[in-house]
């Protein structure tokens, strides 16, 4: 492993945990960062701690996992009229996009979390991101991130990449990574601990976690666990 250290967008979702273990096997320093924004979905800021502890249970990595921080970001909130900030139906707009989409999120948090590392001495971001099987938001699209990393780069005159490990992979795959990255724990601590669910339902249950079952994000997670059940059975 070389010596280098990484700042993980970590929201308390599936994707991010993923991420935050794949970061954990390659970084000898881990930070996380999250955001809270008045996403419908807040639940999932009151999961992050219970995942990071458990994370640091497995194997050797709690000695590579470093600090935390929360951003508030009410801004985002105020600008934005979005079914994950507003108590509003979850649907598609007229330009195609879900609701769900938050106009420069993504931008906004890579930005913010640039600015973290840079004071940190950090110059690797880790993020959640994927463009093969998601909502379609456009700020999660590989051209997207990647020219936001040269552009972070110049603006503070020193490289700064950002790593996003599940863009190529769908749900499938991602639940396969856990797997890989820490076998069964991992993945039960996915199931049992980690939140995606878009309007915050932690009420039910299902195979795959919980969550409503219904939104964009819970038929995601659920289509990619029922594959990936096919494919290891």
């Amino acid at each position: 492993m070389a010596d280098t250290s990484a700042l993980v967008l970590f929201s308390g979702g599936q994707d991010s945990t993923v991420c935050l273990a794949w970061a954990l096997a390659r970084y000898e320093r881990i930070e996380t960062i999250g955001f809270k924004y008045g996403q419908r979905h807040s639940v999932e800021l009151g999961q992050r701690g219970i995942i990071r502890e458990k994370l640091a249970r497995l194997g050797e990595t709690a000695k590579r996992l470093g600090a935390d921080t929360v951003l508030d970001l009410p801004a985002l909130q105020s600008i934005s009229d979005t079914a994950l900030t507003r108590e509003t139906e979850i649907t598609f707009a007229a330009t195609g996009l879900p609701t769900t989409f938050v106009p420069g999120r993504n931008l906004l948090f890579l930005t913010y979390a640039a600015a973290l590392a840079y004071r940190r001495g950090i110059n690797t971001l880790v993020g959640g991101m994927c463009e093969t099987d998601f909502s379609g938001y456009p700020d999660c699209r590989n051209e997207t991130i990647q020219t936001l990393a040269q552009a972070i780069g110049l603006g503070l005159a020193s490289p700064m990449s950002i790593e996003t490990p599940l863009m190529f992979i769908d749900k499938a795959g991602t639940w396969a990574l856990a797997q890989t990255l820490g076998g069964d724990d991992l993945v039960q601590l996915i199931i049992e601990d980690t939140h995606t669910c878009y309007v915050g339902d932690r009420s039910n249950r299902h195979a795959w976690g919980y969550g409503c079952g219904i939104c964009p994000a819970c038929e995601l997670r659920a289509k990619g666990w029922t594959e990936w059940q096919r494919q290891t059975n």
